[in-house]
């Protein structure tokens, strides 16, 4: 903890007032992380420039205690990773985290700077490879408490991917008996519609040791996996969203069973329904999770499906928007 020498009586404004120790005063969290009028404490939506492709990432960081800075870092690739120390100094920050899916023994490394509306840097990757980076502040998306909702809209025809499109060069998508259907790992599925607020009902089944999600706005993956229904609930299985929120409880069937999510999303705040049991009610989704199409948070956004990770089916998918 740092300490300053001052006089015995210290007192400004309520919001940087000190308390005197000993002679000593410590440094308010009003404080830490700011330079120039701005400050880093917050949470900040990324775009990382990986060789002229634009890639999302997102950073959280806030105080603990008096004044050390702690934080969440979504990288382009995994969940939400904990910082347990962001160093800061004039301006400029750093810091490190260890690797996740990445098969490698060094750090993930980021340093950047902060200004009052703006953050900048490096992301040094595991692999040694370095990408630019720059992040704006994300906005709160309070949502509207009251919503009146319009007309039920059918995604999915039932016929053809008419209103799809697919995220990779290999399409392995295909339509049978009215089911829409991923039999091998290939690319995302990813509406035409863009949606804000919304509710949205799907049903889907998988088959063993397969995974798989729904993306919300093309942003925030709902996790769909196999999981036994007897695992305990953690923010990477069944009904969670990825990285950030655990299910109150393992509301999975299991494999080969045709299963339920029925999703309300208002602004931020998420409601999810698995297979008739509500396992995540009115929770904030803190930023974007791994595999989000962008870090446009304030846009509007299609509902996507994960087709990368194994075979995955779906039908009846019916999203009601907000007016």
């Amino acid at each position: 903890m740092k300490f300053k020498r001052l006089l015995p009586v210290i007192c400004l404004a309520a919001s940087s007032c000190m308390i005197a120790v000993s002679g000593y005063a410590q440094v308010t969290p009003a404080e830490a992380g700011s330079v120039d009028g701005g400050t880093l404490v917050g949470r900040w939506d990324i775009t990382v420039d990986q060789g002229g492709k634009q890639r999302p990432s997102w950073l959280e960081v806030e105080i603990s205690g008096f004044e050390t800075l702690v934080g969440r870092f979504v990288a382009t690739g995994g969940s939400a990773r904990p910082i347990s120390k962001i160093h800061f100094d004039n301006g400029k920050f750093n810091f490190a985290i260890p690797p996740q899916w990445e098969r490698s023994n060094n750090d993930l490394r980021v340093e950047g700077t902060v200004t009052k509306d703006r953050i900048e840097g490096i992301i040094h990757e595991v692999n040694g490879k370095k990408h630019p980076f720059t992040g704006v502040p994300a906005p709160r998306l309070t949502g509207k408490k009251d919503v009146e909702w319009g007309e039920p809209i059918q995604l999915f025809n039932g016929k053809d991917l008419d209103g799809w499109k697919t995220s990779g060069k290999k399409n392995q998508w295909i339509i049978k008996d009215g089911v829409l259907i991923s039999p091998e790992s290939g690319s995302n599925l990813i509406s035409k519609q863009e949606f804000t607020d919304f509710k949205l009902h799907v049903e889907f089944k998988y088959d063993k040791n397969s995974n798989s999600g729904v993306y919300l706005r093309g942003r925030y993956e709902v996790q769909i996996l196999d999981n036994a229904p007897t695992d305990h609930p953690n923010s990477h299985s069944f009904g969670g969203v990825y990285g950030f929120l655990t299910p109150s409880e393992m509301a999975a069937k299991g494999p080969g069973e045709w299963q339920t999510y029925d999703i309300t999303l208002i602004g931020r705040m998420v409601t999810i329904v698995a297979n008739g049991i509500t396992i995540i009610s009115n929770q904030e989704i803190p930023g974007i999770t791994g595999g989000a199409i962008d870090s446009n948070e304030a846009e509007p956004g299609p509902i996507y499906f994960q087709g990368d990770h194994g075979p995955i089916q779906f039908r009846n998918i019916v999203i009601t928007p907000a007016k």
